[in-house]
């Protein structure tokens, strides 16, 4: 799936209440850039990890997952419709380690899903990459 640089992020940040930020002026960079680019925060790569969920974007998941945990491969369910996503905290572990607490939304094959999970993410040389998570 693409989007116009100029849709509606994903993510479902917003500039203003109401108002969604861009894909350009929010994941977009780092989703088509991210060896020179990379999100600055474990929220912001929480975020553009869901935006690369719903664009399919498997080079960006494999680049951005934790090698130690990393899969070899990564596919993507069919049937699936992202809904939206909800940042419910963010929890410093550290100068290089934090926590995300997050539920995604989405239908899979017609049925309400939720992904209620905590993630944890590492900053090694200056980029933040997934570890694993927590399914709440």
């Amino acid at each position: 799936m693409a989007l116009a640089a100029n849709a509606a992020c994903p993510c479902g940040r917003e500039a203003k209440p109401g108002q969604p930020r861009q894909l350009a002026d929010c994941c977009g960079p780092y989703l088509h850039d991210f060896e020179q680019r990379p999100a600055p925060d474990a929220p912001s790569l929480m975020r553009s990890r869901y935006s690369a969920f719903v664009l399919e974007r498997a080079d960006y998941l494999l680049a951005t997952w934790h090698a130690r945990t990393r899969p070899a491969t990564l596919s993507f369910e069919p049937d699936v419709r992202w809904l939206g996503l909800e940042v419910r905290a963010h929890v410093s572990a550290g100068p290089a380690a934090a926590e995300v607490e997050f539920v995604a939304r989405m239908r899979v094959a017609g049925k309400a899903v939720r992904l209620h999970e905590r993630s944890r993410f590492v900053l090694e040389a200056g980029r933040w990459f997934y570890v694993d998570g927590d399914q709440l």
